[in-house]
């Protein structure tokens, strides 16, 4: 199963709203090279999974990979051709809000240029526009 909190307080809470830019954690904290995104928005828990494989497939299961944000926030949607009305819908996914600057993966053990090419390779997989540093 993809990433999603054991336990929470609340089963459906409102999503609210990001600003715009907002460079916090820029600094890479435990790995060599990381991915930080450019631009402010939510990462769906799937496509944190699928970039996650797709760096280790790259780094052939050598090195060390951090995931830097957790996906805790529930997404609800009503059935198609339901009608108006009758309460909020059923959580259908999680998606971890990301601000700009926020860094996403860490990667350390494997040759610089080996973990670009990880890097690049998972950043196909996201929805936010995204930079790799050191």
């Amino acid at each position: 199963m993809f990433l999603q909190p054991k336990k929470i307080k609340y089963k459906k809470i409102k999503k609210g709203k990001l600003k715009k830019l907002e460079f916090k954690s820029n600094t890479l904290h435990f790995g060599e090279l990381g991915l930080k995104s450019m631009c402010s928005g939510v990462i769906n828990a799937c496509q944190l999974e699928s970039a996650r494989k797709a760096i280790v497939r790259k780094m052939n299961r050598k090195g060390k990979i951090w995931i830097c944000v957790f996906p805790d926030l529930p997404i609800t949607s009503k059935p198609t051709e339901s009608r108006m009305g009758k309460g909020k819908g059923n959580v259908t996914h999680w998606v971890s809000r990301v601000k700009g600057g926020t860094t996403i993966f860490e990667i350390c053990g494997i040759p610089k240029y080996t973990a670009i090419e990880a890097l690049k390779a998972g950043s196909h997989k996201l929805s936010l526009k995204t930079k790799i540093f050191d």
